[in-house]
């Protein structure tokens, strides 16, 4: 008989149990139920005449379709495929399909991704697309879809999320750039309505006032996205300037690569006439000319406590909300070199 052939009524037969206690054996979230050495002859029989589960006779029974959605906000950004890939290594563990989706940051299209997911009745979405104030996500919530935000939070903390500790990451590139004697420090941010953004501006902000420097308004530059072409346009902007930074800090690796543009475009050098910093760490960022010094985040390991969040909220969906914070590290690299005296003097 074809492996895919074998039914549960034969590996019952075969283990000398009921079909019902078969099944409740082969069941992650039913074998509890059953005494351990009848869990293992069924799960030995099974292995042995190559039973493949019904996975969609399963989910109309349990209500489950044992599919997660991903959603992410830009699919070209080298950010996001280590941070699927750990969701999805860690999802398939327990049996789980994922389905990826890509809104390109926009809201319509998130929505229109939101609804499709619904319709395919997933059992849970991970989502890295949330901003601070997310209605989209709240409707979730009543439709009654787990929900769980990786590298993103929202405002009033109301759902599951792993992100890192952004201010302290920016805290540390500013005490970077003081230790090589920087004083005009300017901050690309990012957009300020996602946490991300959001956070890292908060941070440059006090960072710069711990060091004993007021952030200059006049030297930030507020981006509309996470895109090199807006960290380009902010750094141009920086780069007219007649007292123009010494150093720049960008919001994320992305708005990093368009300052660079930038500063070449200006015919200047960096790190020889600025400094830049970005964010992220992302795959490949170390091979651009200057290696660019930036924070790196745990990207894989961000994908991995996500799913294990929603993991978790499947099998307790009344388990409380958790909010965890990953630590961030500073990457030194060519990017960065000490302040020009000239430039720098008060």
């Amino acid at each position: 008989m074809p492996r895919d052939a074998v039914t549960l009524r034969e590996v019952a037969q075969a283990a000398g149990v009921h079909p019902g206690t078969a099944s409740r054996a082969l069941n992650d979230e039913t074998r509890s139920l059953v005494r351990m050495e009848t869990v293992e002859r069924v799960l030995e029989v099974a292995n042995r005449l190559g039973y493949k589960p019904n996975l969609l006779a399963r989910s109309f029974k349990t209500r489950r379709t044992h599919s997660v959605g991903i959603v992410i906000p830009d699919i070209n950004n080298p950010l996001f495929p280590p941070m699927v890939r750990g969701v999805e290594d860690r999802l398939f563990q327990d049996g789980y399909v994922a389905l990826l989706a890509n809104t390109e940051s926009d809201p319509d299209r998130q929505r229109r991704i939101f609804e499709g997911m619904v319709d395919r009745r997933v059992d849970g979405l991970v989502l890295a697309t949330a901003r601070r104030h997310d209605m989209g996500i709240a409707e979730l919530d009543e439709e009654g879809i787990p929900v769980v935000l990786v590298n993103r939070v929202v405002e009033d903390r109301a759902f599951s999320s792993v992100s890192v500790d952004d201010a302290a990451g920016i805290g540390m590139v500013v005490d970077h750039l003081r230790s090589l004697g920087h004083v005009r420090i300017a901050h690309v941010a990012g957009p300020q309505e996602i946490s991300t953004g959001y956070a890292r501006y908060g941070g440059f902000v006090s960072a710069m006032a711990a060091s004993g420097i007021a952030a200059d308004a006049r030297w930030v530059r507020f981006s509309e996205s996470f895109s090199i072409a807006e960290g380009e346009l902010g750094a141009r902007e920086l780069l007219r300037m007649h007292d123009r930074p010494s150093a720049i800090v960008a919001g994320n690796d992305m708005l990093a690569l368009g300052c660079y543009s930038a500063v070449e475009r200006a015919g200047l050098a960096c790190p020889a006439d600025v400094s830049i910093v970005g964010y992220n760490d992302m795959p490949f960022i170390d091979r651009v000319s200057p290696p660019l010094t930036t924070v790196r985040i745990p990207h894989y390991e961000l994908g991995v406590r996500a799913a294990e969040l929603l993991l978790r909220r499947l099998r307790d969906p009344e388990s409380p909300v958790e909010v965890v914070s990953l630590a961030p590290r500073l990457v030194v690299r060519g990017s960065t070199a000490p302040a020009q005296a000239r430039r720098e003097a008060t």
